[in-house]
């Protein structure tokens, strides 16, 4: 005799026949193998969640920052300017194809503003803030980001020259003075520990020419008009001429006579530097004034610092640098 065979109880199709076959599946369905259910659910969306967390903290998901949530200042920057037609080719091309590449920054904190740190790519942010102020779109509001976290300010910095030395390169100048100002806030002991520690790639030698640029940095930044532009050659000169107690002069010569473009900045210390070296008059007098009330007077064999500026701290400054100085050797 056949099995008769067993059937369900039965749905009405039409008004509530949905609902009933829902409360009907629900019924049948154990409830451990529910609750076994939602609970690997949940851990499914926890488990998501926390990746999408993790990917974001350690910088493998890129995410839309507001503009003005990023602190370009944070740290100093290595590059001194934007060449203006590199930056109009930059702005063009993410006008026509969007941003490309993320920029680098680091969380400073929930309590902060702006809340992060800009690391890395201070030129497409610069870009996207020249866009927005042309065109007002809403697509130039926010810039595309990855979130580092540097193990301290030396990692920071050592990740924005990697960038920018493997991207647009560095002139000499701009690498001294990324390692002298790092070495100014304390992020090394020195500017020679910056210069070990922000190259490391780098040659003995390469590494005794930036230093050499630090030295140019430190006495002729504030009448530089063009620093990033001076060849190699021409700035070890200005070293030597600086170690042989030429800064002054140099200073001196360079304020009296600004420079309107790169080209007369180099014949000016170019003429500076000649009849410095091939004055005869080696036992004469020079002086030079400082900003802050320093003057420098030069005979044979002396250096003399004078004026309400020569205090506390200018001699350890100045006792510091004659250390780095000796190091450098």
């Amino acid at each position: 005799m056949a099995k008769r065979k067993r059937l369900g109880p039965a749905v009405i199709t039409g008004q509530g026949g949905d609902a009933a076959l829902t409360q009907t599946l629900e019924t049948q369905t154990p409830p451990i193998a529910r609750v076994a259910g939602e609970a690997a659910a949940e851990a499914a969306v926890r488990e998501l969640s926390d990746e999408l967390a993790n990917a974001l903290a350690e910088g493998r998901m890129v995410q839309d920052i507001a503009l003005d949530d990023i602190d370009e200042m944070h740290l100093s920057r290595d590059r001194i300017v934007a060449v203006a037609s590199e930056l109009e080719a930059l702005i063009a091309s993410i006008q026509a194809r969007g941003q490309q590449m993320p920029i680098e920054v680091v969380d400073l904190g929930a309590d902060q503003n702006p809340r992060y740190g800009l690391i890395s790519g201070w030129r497409r942010l610069t870009a996207l803030k020249a866009l927005r102020q042309r065109t007002n779109a809403p697509q130039f509001e926010t810039v595309r980001a990855v979130l580092r976290q540097p193990q301290g300010a030396a990692d920071a910095y050592l990740s924005m020259v990697e960038e920018n030395e493997l991207r647009v390169g560095l002139s000499y100048y701009e690498r001294a003075q990324v390692a002298a100002r790092a070495s100014d806030f304390d992020v090394f002991d020195g500017s020679a520990d910056a210069v070990q520690a922000l190259f490391p790639t780098a040659s003995k030698a390469k590494r005794s020419k930036i230093n050499a640029f630090v030295r140019v940095f430190r006495v002729l930044d504030p009448v530089l008009k063009f620093p990033d532009t001076i060849p190699e050659r021409l700035g070890l000169r200005i070293a030597k001429a600086l170690d042989a107690g030429q800064g002054g002069l140099l200073y001196d010569g360079l304020r009296e006579v600004p420079s309107d473009t790169p080209a007369d900045e180099h014949a000016r210390l170019e003429k500076l530097l000649g009849l410095k070296t091939g004055s005869k008059d080696t036992n004469r007098v020079a002086q030079a004034s400082f900003p802050g009330d320093v003057s420098l007077t030069r005979s044979r064999g002396t250096l003399k610092l004078s004026g309400a500026g020569v205090d506390a701290t200018l001699e350890r400054e100045l006792t510091d640098w004659l250390r780095e100085r000796q190091k450098d050797r």
